[in-house]
């Protein structure tokens, strides 16, 4: 069985806080035994989430704000980025490989969402914002004992 377990973040708009999110999000997933790989897939996947909230949720307004959700429950990782921004009016094109409403952009974050993830929804109201939500299996893995704990090796 999977430790549960679950943390909200209330992020300020700047680029900086990419990095952020991905460093919690791998503190996040410590217990869940993945791989490098499947590790590095999923901060891909919320790094991408997360700079869309920026750049196109926001037009990069660094006094906005957007939640990052990360939960465990039953054995699956719900990723869920949402914003309060500009909104996406055609999903199903947003979602198209290439496609961006910013030229200098790639226009594959969705791409590499879709790729790393098991699943991903979006949820979206022009003028209101949107929410993206994602999910992966987590490996099965052993809990902790009751009152065992993570050991902390001290080096130096």
């Amino acid at each position: 069985m999977v430790k549960e377990n679950r943390v909200v973040l209330h992020v300020k708009s700047i680029g900086e806080n990419v990095a952020l999110v991905r460093m919690v999000a791998s503190g996040f997933l410590i217990p869940y035994d993945l791989t490098m790989e499947e590790l590095d897939e999923i901060k891909i996947a919320l790094s991408e989430a997360a700079t869309n909230c920026i750049i196109h949720g926001y037009a990069e307004q660094p006094d906005k704000e957007f939640t990052v959700l990360l939960e465990v429950q039953d054995q699956t990782l719900t990723i869920q980025v949402s914003d309060t921004g500009v909104g996406i009016s055609d999903i199903a094109q947003a979602m198209l490989p290439a496609f961006s409403t910013r030229a200098e952009h790639m226009g594959l974050g969705f791409v590499f969402m879709q790729t790393f993830m098991d699943g991903v929804e979006v949820i979206s109201s022009p003028g209101e914002g949107t929410t993206v939500t994602m999910y992966k299996q987590l490996p099965l893995v052993e809990p902790l004992a009751e009152g065992d704990d993570w050991e902390v090796e001290e080096i130096g």
